[in-house]
């Protein structure tokens, strides 16, 4: 059944546009159409490499002048005459069962508006990410899917596309939350089907570097939702909070830097005394409160 098309979109990104392609040309399931956006590049490497995809006969290359990533992936979901869509970066790759797989799930289940799947990371790092999916609850206090995503076309055209005018990051974040804002819910594969390209100045870094401001236009752009689950929302963040104090005092228990400062307000304090009880319970004296003379 070739019900699937592929959005790539590509800026500047040099000969791993190409790899990526390949990576759709490798699915189990067929494809029915690949088009490449290219935003706008300038390097040689990537004029190159966009030409040579020009010439094959599978691939269609639109180019545009730049205007962001947002603008890209509307162009090129534009372009599709399939039901379903794979949005895929010119730098990243699918392993070869993404597309069976995540079109077995929207297939099975109407309320499923978009499907991806773990990720795995390589380049600079080298690490497993397992997202979770779910309904628009389950995205308000953190993002729940890869921008790596099948998705339903008409699902996009309704949600309105992705914002344009969001080219800072966090576009992916913002159109699953448009997406749900009606119900349904996004399901992940929980295999590693995305590979996810890594380095210091990929657009995930930088994005974090603005992650207060971003996250403020993510509220203000749907604050019905996060009115609406308030509760949920402040818990989900609390217990972000607490689960990385515990990661901390996990990490510094093996070392004897002095801590000389604590947190408060959100558990910090509890935290350190936690952490300090068990450096102490460690040494040859085993007593927490032992005197330093003592220790």
């Amino acid at each position: 059944m070739r019900d699937v098309g592929v959005v790539i979109t590509a800026f500047d990104q040099g000969s791993w546009v190409l790899e990526a392609v390949a990576s759709v040309r490798a699915q189990t399931h067929p494809v029915a159409e690949v088009v490449v956006v290219d935003d706008g590049s300038r390097d040689a490497a990537s004029l190159t490499a966009l030409a040579r995809l020009a010439g094959d006969g599978d691939v269609r290359v639109l180019r545009r002048d730049n205007g962001g990533v947002c603008a890209a992936r509307n162009t090129g979901l534009a372009a599709l005459s399939t039901e379903l869509a794979v949005v895929l970066d010119g730098d990243d790759r699918l392993a070869p069962a993404f597309v069976e797989r995540t079109a077995a799930v929207l297939r099975d289940d109407p309320e499923v508006v978009a499907a991806s799947s773990w990720l795995r990371m390589h380049g600079v790092a080298s690490a497993l990410a397992r997202p979770t999916g779910g309904r628009a609850v389950d995205f308000l206090h953190r993002n729940a899917c890869p921008a790596t995503v099948l998705l339903r076309r008409d699902a996009w055209r309704r949600a309105g596309g992705y914002d344009e005018a969001m080219r800072s990051g966090f576009e992916d974040w913002d159109l699953a939350l448009s997406l749900l804002a009606d119900g349904g819910r996004v399901a992940v594969v929980p295999e590693a089907l995305v590979e996810y390209r890594t380095g210091p100045t990929s657009a995930n870094v930088r994005s974090m570097e603005q992650r207060l401001e971003l996250y403020g236009l993510i509220v203000d752009k749907h604050r019905p939702l996060f009115e609406r689950h308030l509760r949920e929302v402040l818990l989900a963040h609390e217990a972000t909070s607490t689960r990385r104090l515990l990661e901390w005092e996990a990490l510094r228990a093996t070392d004897d830097a002095p801590l000389e400062e604590a947190t408060f307000g959100d558990g910090g304090m509890a935290a350190v005394v936690r952490l300090e009880t068990r450096r102490a319970a460690s040494r040859p004296s085993g007593r927490p409160d032992a005197p330093a003379a003592d220790l």
